[in-house]
């Protein structure tokens, strides 16, 4: 069975072998499906990365993850009472399915059946204050008693508020931002099993991941990523929360905010979401009657990106005039891939190929709206 493929149940070894390449250095999201595209499986995958980091001009082969390595996950997960889910799979939420940098396998804990409800994110200040929190109670118990799951971050302030408002409902959805046995923040470990009960906790970091600073905004895109919209109650001018607006922006999330005074700067945020557009909320009547002409909208099941064919060398890979004239193009100035296809005279495929080498390598950075840059 080619494991690239979506709707398929992933066998034992197929499971040990995409956690092993997702694990591996160098290796997100997105390199991860455009790998499985390019080799036809994940086991293939990682014979291939030496080569690929090779071409890409690395002078070392990239950090393999063992299989040794992948089965203490596994059996880790087991013994917490979790499982790991593949991208494709029944229990893969849907609307995550959709976005373009799905994590390859979520490390999930709880009841699953939260991930089926329609969805949405609230999110804001962990200082928040007292009036920040009560909207966010009053908000979040209204959309769970009118059969949604609420997601947020399991982080001080707002987003505890929004999950201890929806325990008793329909379920709550929380994103870690470092593995399962290492929630942030710890004091919140009892409103962590208290959600297990209707809800669900998840993570797309390692067992043992202790969370880091920027590992909290790649956090954010499954917070808006796994929802219909996006509800910030408080935010300050740089914040987290705002980036999590701005991501379910890219994604095609509905964004909500609530007013705040003027004069608290814990609202200088969504009130600048609210000049640019955003829907301003007050309960969550405001938030269904967005929503529900949108939530019989199916969110397709997305498979690893098609490329696009083109002159290749005879194995399938870049002719070497095509590789150098790729290469030639990149900088530490980010520059978009449509930009190098047009300026390089090649494929897209060709492009791929040879930005995937150069990521592999650990020689390229990946930026917002498809712009890459070496590093």
């Amino acid at each position: 069975m080619n494991d690239s493929r979506s709707g398929v149940q992933l066998s034992d070894e197929q499971r040990i072998d995409w956690l092993r390449l997702i694990r591996s250095q160098n290796i997100g999201p997105r390199t991860f499906r455009a790998l499985l595209n390019h080799c036809g499986g994940a086991r293939a995958a990682l014979e291939e990365l030496p080569v690929l980091a090779r071409r890409g001009g690395g002078t070392m082969a990239p950090k393999i993850c063992s299989r040794a390595e992948a089965e203490r996950e596994i059996e880790a997960a087991e013994r917490f009472g979790a499982r790991f889910v593949a991208l494709g799979e029944a229990d893969y939420p849907r609307r995550l399915q959709a976005i373009d940098d799905a994590p390859p396998l979520l490390a999930m804990h709880g009841n699953r059946a939260a991930l089926a409800l329609p969805a949405v994110a609230v999110v804001g200040s962990r200082n928040a204050s007292a009036a920040g929190l009560k909207i966010t109670e009053r908000i979040a118990r209204g959309l769970a008693d009118a059969g949604f799951a609420i997601v947020s971050g399991l982080a001080r302030g707002i987003d505890a508020a929004a999950h201890r408002a929806s325990l008793e409902a329909s379920g709550t959805i929380a994103v870690l931002a470092g593995g399962l046995d290492r929630l942030y923040p710890p004091e919140h470990a009892e409103l962590a099993e208290d959600i297990l009960a209707n809800g669900i906790v998840l993570t797309e970091m390692p067992f043992g991941w202790e969370p880091r600073a920027r590992d909290f905004p790649r956090r954010n895109r499954l917070i808006s990523g796994l929802a219909l919209g996006v509800v910030i109650v408080e935010a300050a001018k740089r914040s987290g929360s705002l980036i999590t607006a701005r991501l379910a922006l890219e994604q095609g999330r509905e964004v909500f905010a609530v007013p705040g005074s003027p004069l608290d700067p814990r609202a200088e945020g969504t009130n600048g979401l609210l000049k640019q557009g955003a829907t301003p909320v007050t309960e969550a009547a405001d938030i269904i009657s967005v929503l529900q002409p949108i939530m019989g909208t199916d969110f397709p099941m997305r498979e690893p990106d098609q490329m696009s064919g083109g002159e290749l060398s005879e194995h399938g890979e870049p002719a070497a005039d095509e590789r150098a004239r790729v290469l030639d193009l990149l900088s530490p100035a980010p520059v978009s891939i449509d930009d190098l296809v047009r300026l390089s005279k090649t494929s897209p495929r060709a492009v791929r190929i040879v930005l995937l080498e150069v990521e592999i390598a650990g020689r390229l950075e990946r930026h917002g709206g498809g712009l890459v840059s070496l590093i």
